[in-house]
This record gives C-alpha cells, sequence and structure tokens, in this order.
C-alpha cells in the first residue's frame, strides 16, 4: 500500500508539473461549428474540437442541454485548459459538444427527458443522426464514437447508447436521469423533493417556440430570507407553488399525473435498457444530493436486462459530478486521494475510453464493479453490485430504542410521536436560501431532544461492520390520520472521545409517501388506528461502521424543506389547501407479530 501511495503522488505530482507548462489548448486544436440537420430537418449546434496533431482519433461526444458556450469559431471552454476535460485534450480525441433540441443555439422543441421512442423523433434518432453525419464528415476520425456525461447529459450519454448506430463503441452516462418519480432530484418514492425540484424546473423552464439563442431565458426564484421560512409560510402548498412557477408546462403536467402512470413509466430510463451493444461505464456518488438515485438503479437495470453488454459500475464517495473536480473532500470529511478526481480519472474513466476507443488493451485495468467504502476510506472491487460476497442483515427496532439482531418475543410493544407539520422536521441544523450538499453526511446531532423523530441504536460494534447493497425498510405502523411521510436515516454514531468525538455521521437517508405502501400507482388511504405495513427502499451504500462505533436509526415523517410536507390526510396534494395541514399521531411497532426493521447487506 505504501508503494501505491508513493507511484499514485509521483504520478500527481508530474501532472501537476505538466499541467504548469500544458500549452494552450488554442495550440492543440481547432475549432469548427456545424449546424446538423436530424431526420426530420431540425439543425442542432454542434461545435466540433480537432487536434492539429496528425492521425486519427475517435469521437467522444458530449450533449447538453445547459449550453455549450463559448460561442463562435476559436473560442475554447475555459475547462480544456486543466481539469477532467484536459484529460481528454492531453488524450487526442475529437471533442464534440452538442446543445441538444430545443436549448440554447439548436433548433426545435425541448422535453424533459424525451421518452424513447416518443415519435419519429427523439433522443436516440439525434444521437444517431449526429454519430452518423461526424464520422462521415469530420477528417481524421477512426470511425469509434464515445458517448459521455454527468447528471441531465448523463441522460443523453444513456440516449447515445441506446441509438443503435455501430460506430459507438462506449458510454458513460454518470449520475444519469432515470426515473424522476422513484429518484433523482424530483421525486423520491413519490414526495416531491421541494427544494431541488422548484428550482431545477424553475430554472429549465423552456417556453414554447423556440428560436437559437446563446442565452436561454432564465426566470429569477428568490427565496427568502431562507428555505424554511419560505415554503412553511410564503408557498406552503403545491397550488402555490403552480402559481410561482407559471407558466411551467413539465410542472403543470406532473400535476395531472400524481401517482406513477403509464407518463411516468414512460419517462424511466430503464424501460429501453435492452440488447445494449456499446460498453457502458456507469458513475455515480454515494453522497449524491442531486441524483444518488440514477447510477445504482441504471446498472442494476442492464445488468438484468441487457446481459451480452460489456458493463461497469464505479461509485465513490462523492457529491454531485465531483469526480470530475476534486472529490474527495466532502463537509468536515477527507476521504483521501484515492477518491480525487485525477484518481478516478486515471484508474476508471480513461481506461474505459482508451479500450474502446483507442482499441488499446486496458479493460484488465476496470473491474466490473468499484465501490468506495466511506468510513474505512477504500475501494473495493467486486464481479457484481449487489455483491454475492454480501450477506442480509436483518436489524430490527426494539423497545428502549434499542436495535437487535433477533427479532422481538415481546408481545405489545411500540413508540409514538406526532407529526406536526406546523413545525416540521429540519433536514439540516440551519436553514439558508439553498440546499448544500453536504447535508448527505451531515452530523445529526442538531435534531437531539425533537420527540417527533424516533431513534434505535445498537450497542459499540466489537469489530468493523462494511455494509454494501441496498437498504429496505418495514415499518409496522399505525396513524391517527388517513396519511403520512415516512423518512428513515441510517447514521454512523462515533465514540465519545477520539476524533469527530460523539458526532452522528448520516450515512443514509430516504422518504416514502405512506399512501403508496402498496404500490406507487395504487395509493390507499390509511384506516386511523388499523396497523399496517410501509416497505420501502433506499438508495444504496458503501460504508464501513469501524469498531467502536454505533449503528443509529432514525424515524421520522418529514424532512423540511428538503422534501415537501404531507397534509398528512388523503387529499389532492395539487389543489389542497393549508388548512387540510394537520398533525397525526403515529405509532411505530416493535412486538413479535409487528417487527419493525431495516434489512442490510454486510460484507
Amino acid at each position: 500500500m505504501k508503494l501505491r501511495r508513493f507511484l499514485f503522488l509521483l504520478w500527481a505530482g508530474l501532472l501537476v508539473a505538466a499541467a504548469a507548462c500544458a500549452q494552450p489548448v488554442s495550440t492543440l486544436y481547432d475549432k469548427t461549428e456545424y449546424r446538423i440537420a436530424m431526420r426530420d430537418s431540425v439543425r442542432l449546434h454542434t461545435s466540433v474540437f480537432t487536434p492539429k496533431a496528425p492521425g486519427k482519433a475517435p469521437i467522444i461526444i458530449f450533449r447538453t442541454p445547459y449550453g455549450t458556450g463559448p460561442y463562435g469559431e476559436g473560442q475554447f471552454p475555459g475547462s480544456f485548459e486543466k481539469g477532467y476535460m484536459r484529460s481528454y485534450v492531453d488524450r487526442g480525441y475529437i471533442i464534440v459538444r452538442q446543445d441538444v433540441r430545443g436549448r440554447y443555439m439548436s433548433e426545435g422543441e425541448f422535453m424533459h427527458v424525451r421518452p424513447a421512442g416518443f415519435g419519429s423523433v427523439d433522443e436516440t434518432t439525434d444521437s444517431y443522426d449526429t454519430v452518423d453525419w461526424l464520422v462521415k464528415n469530420i477528417p481524421g476520425n477512426n470511425g469509434r464514437v464515445g458517448f459521455a456525461g454527468c447528471s441531465y447529459p448523463g441522460f443523453y450519454a444513456l440516449m447515445g447508447g441506446l441509438s443503435g448506430h455501430p460506430a459507438v463503441k462506449a458510454v458513460s452516462p454518470q449520475a444519469p436521469v432515470t426515473d424522476w418519480y422513484m429518484g433523482d432530484d424530483v421525486h423520491h418514492n413519490g414526495v416531491l423533493m421541494l427544494s431541488d425540484a422548484v428550482r431545477f424546473l424553475n430554472s429549465m423552464n423552456t417556453p414554447a417556440g423556440h428560436e437559437p439563442t446563446d442565452k436561454m431565458p432564465r426566470r429569477g426564484l428568490t427565496i427568502s430570507p431562507d428555505e424554511r421560512t419560505f415554503f412553511l409560510t410564503e408557498r406552503p402548498t403545491r397550488a402555490d407553488l403552480t402559481k410561482l412557477l407559471a407558466p411551467n408546462a413539465f410542472w403543470e403536467e406532473m400535476a395531472e399525473h400524481p401517482d406513477y402512470d403509464e407518463w411516468w413509466r414512460a419517462r424511466d430510463t430503464r424501460r429501453a435498457c435492452y440488447n445494449i451493444r456499446p460498453a457502458m461505464l456507469v458513475v455515480g456518488g454515494t453522497f449524491d444530493a442531486e441524483d444518488c438515485y440514477g447510477a445504482w438503479n441504471l446498472y442494476k437495470a442492464v445488468l438484468r436486462q441487457s446481459a451480452r453488454t460489456p458493463l461497469h459500475l464505479v461509485v465513490g464517495p462523492w457529491a454531485h459530478g465531483a469526480w470530475r473536480g476534486d472529490g474527495r473532500t466532502l463537509g468536515d470529511f477527507d476521504f483521501g486521494e484515492e477518491a480525487s478526481g485525477a484518481y478516478y480519472m486515471e484508474h476508471f474513466e480513461a481506461p474505459f475510453f482508451d479500450c474502446y476507443l483507442w482499441a488499446r488493451d486496458t479493460v484488465d485495468r476496470l473491474p466490473p464493479v468499484a465501490a468506495f467504502s466511506s468510513g474505512d476510506n477504500r475501494w473495493h472491487t467486486f464481479g457484481r453490485w449487489t455483491p454475492s460476497e454480501a450477506r442480509k442483515l436483518t436489524l430490527y427496532l426494539a423497545d428502549g430504542g434499542r436495535i437487535t439482531t433477533e427479532k422481538p418475543t415481546v408481545k405489545n410493544s411500540s413508540t409514538s410521536y406526532t407529526s406536526d407539520p406546523a413545525d416540521p422536521v429540519p433536514y439540516i441544523a440551519t436553514s439558508g436560501t439553498r440546499r448544500p450538499k453536504e447535508y448527505m453526511i451531515a452530523d445529526q446531532r442538531f435534531l437531539e431532544g425533537r420527540k417527533d423523530v424516533l431513534t434505535f441504536v445498537t450497542e459499540p460494534l466489537a469489530e468493523d461492520v462494511t455494509l454494501a447493497g441496498p437498504v429496505e425498510a418495514s415499518l409496522k405502523v399505525a396513524l391517527s390520520t388517513s396519511d403520512a411521510d415516512f423518512v428513515v436515516k441510517l447514521i454512523d454514531v462515533y465514540p465519545d472521545e477520539g476524533e469527530k468525538a460523539g458526532m452522528q455521521m448520516l450515512v443514509r437517508g430516504d422518504v416514502v409517501r405512506g399512501r403508496y405502501r402498496d404500490g406507487f400507482a395504487r395509493p390507499k388511504a390509511f384506516v386511523p388506528g388499523s396497523p399496517e405495513t410501509v416497505p420501502f427502499r433506499t438508495t444504496d451504500i458503501a460504508h464501513t461502521f469501524r469498531a467502536g462505533h454505533r449503528i443509529m436509526v432514525q424515524v421520522q415523517s418529514s424532512w423540511f424543506p428538503l422534501t415537501e410536507r404531507n397534509p398528512q390526510q388523503y387529499v389532492d396534494l395539487w389543489r389542497c389547501a393549508a388548512s387540510d395541514f394537520v398533525p397525526c399521531r403515529v405509532t411505530l411497532f416493535h412486538q413479535r407479530d409487528r417487527a419493525s426493521s431495516l434489512t442490510v447487506y454486510k460484507l
């Protein structure tokens, strides 16, 4: 390990030295802008950066709704000078950046997560037509094409992989938009991710009748004095938010589809992930506040639905897209140099594209799955995810705030709390005007003393416990009203002495709407006082609880304003009034015939 660390530091030092004397990209590349016609004659603005050096090179394409500026011949993005994109410059790729249909300098009408197979054109056909034109018209290309992108561009990278063009050999969807109802930054398990959804859908509101422009019209959104106050008193309902955002076609269309119907299923990108031809590298972060869902779940779909696809998964301890930057730090945590963006590029993304686009023998350097476990801060490699080495471990929530691995035997046992929408449980200690990315690993001690948060904890661990896989909750509950949300959090409690003494590090938290306990297409009211089971699965984790630490589980019914409030009545959430929000008494059972639990996967 010491030799490995020395070699990495040596390599990193050489990179720094090289960067210090790196040539400006304008001396290495030429830039040409094209308007490539799609099969329906709509033209997409495309910037092509070609190396001045002689020889043939593969094409790497980045399609985006966020603009490919600076526009104009001879204008190069600052990102080409250092960091992530500089890696592609230094490796001599032909780099292509394209505005997607209906955004910035491209013609046509924009549609959010345009479903594959939607009409005669979609993002797969636009990808196909772009690739076909490039390989036929750009001199010096070797006939091999790849797609890459992070976040929304990750969705477009996947669409490139689904295009079916024979020149496409490799794609890397990174934190890709996958399912805006079940995960990602619009909803989690049917619950509106309030802070993120409102901001994002407002900023991405694309008016009809788009004309090519280098600056999209943006509507300002003032959150004042802070998010908690604003969403609690100024805009407390979805109806209030509809007025705030109007006109907003996608938001208004969501209102017509409150449950997981065919409209939502059509926008689940996994439905098209069959018989994928190109190799695929799926990338994500365990602490990605915007899209922790997409990477895990896209990978699982491709693994299940497209068995012949050369498939790789890399997940590190990263915030959204942090593997393209420094990557190694988040909040109070430093995960080490092996979590850095430079390490990621050199060990994962570069070998992947080098293998499939340059036809270099680098694939053996890339494991099928690489997952970085926080806690012990090291990479694990597996043949697949969830690892076959992992074994199910059920953690039972027991009386007295205990966690046990033995099913309760007591006949009657429960704990109750009152969830009051007038005083919802905060998700962060201090509310500001924006959602901080650090909330994903934030110390939860700020919630001590709240009676609407149930806490269960183990004894100090005798040895390290590494969890790798999903977290599956099964809550046995009864309500005093007809609906409620449930938030389950898995927390790493540090010892009372030593570094970060007493810290309660959030490892994973997620939310589900109780009315969807029998399926997200089949909402059902609770009968007050009647016991029910609320099952749901959080996004996956990779974390090591060190010896001497404790495992904590918290259960609550609000997480505000990260998630919207539930009126706690079975009413239409798109049309209800502030007066419809009522307190709810929640009873959580932990007895032999109704045992609430979490199932995790232990290595």
